[in-house]
C-alpha cells in the first residue's frame, strides 16, 4: 500500500505562487506515473497535470499550461506542482495520485482519467483571493 501526503497549500493573492508537494511512502515510487487533480467548490474532480513514471513527459490541462509545472524527485519520493500566476478560478482542493500500472506501458504513457489512478492523497486546500 502506498500513502501519499500533500502539503504546500494555503491562501494566496491572485498573481501569486505556491508549490505543492506530494510525498509517497514505499520503494516503488519511481514506477508510478504521478498526477495532480483538483476539485473546486461545487465542481467535479478535474485533471490538472501528470508526469510519466520515466519523467520524460508531462501533460497539463489547457487552463494551467504556461503557469503550472509538474516535476518529480525520485530520490525523495516526491512530486511537485509549481503554480505561478494563480487565479481565483484555481481555488480548489488539490490531490496527488499515483498510477501504478503505467510502468507496464511505454515510458511516455500517461492518463488523465482519475479512475485509472490507484492511490490518492488526502488533499491540500489552495485558495486564491482576487
Amino acid at each position: 500500500q502506498v500513502q501519499l501526503v500533500e502539503s504546500g497549500g494555503g491562501l494566496v493573492q491572485a498573481g501569486g505562487s505556491l508549490r505543492l508537494s506530494c510525498a509517497a511512502s514505499g520503494r516503488t515510487f519511481s514506477r508510478y506515473a504521478m498526477g495532480w487533480f483538483r476539485q473546486g467548490p461545487g465542481k467535479e474532480r478535474e485533471f490538472v497535470a501528470v508526469i510519466t513514471w520515466s519523467g520524460s513527459s508531462t501533460y497539463y490541462v489547457d487552463s494551467v499550461k504556461g503557469r503550472f509545472t509538474i516535476s518529480r524527485d525520485n530520490a525523495k519520493n516526491t512530486v511537485y506542482l509549481q503554480m505561478n500566476s494563480l487565479k481565483p478560478d484555481d481555488t480548489a482542493v488539490y490531490y496527488c495520485a499515483a498510477d501504478r500500472d503505467a510502468y507496464y506501458s511505454d515510458s511516455d504513457y500517461y492518463t488523465t482519467n482519475p479512475y485509472e489512478y490507484d492511490y490518492w492523497g488526502q488533499g491540500t486546500q489552495v485558495t486564491v483571493s482576487s
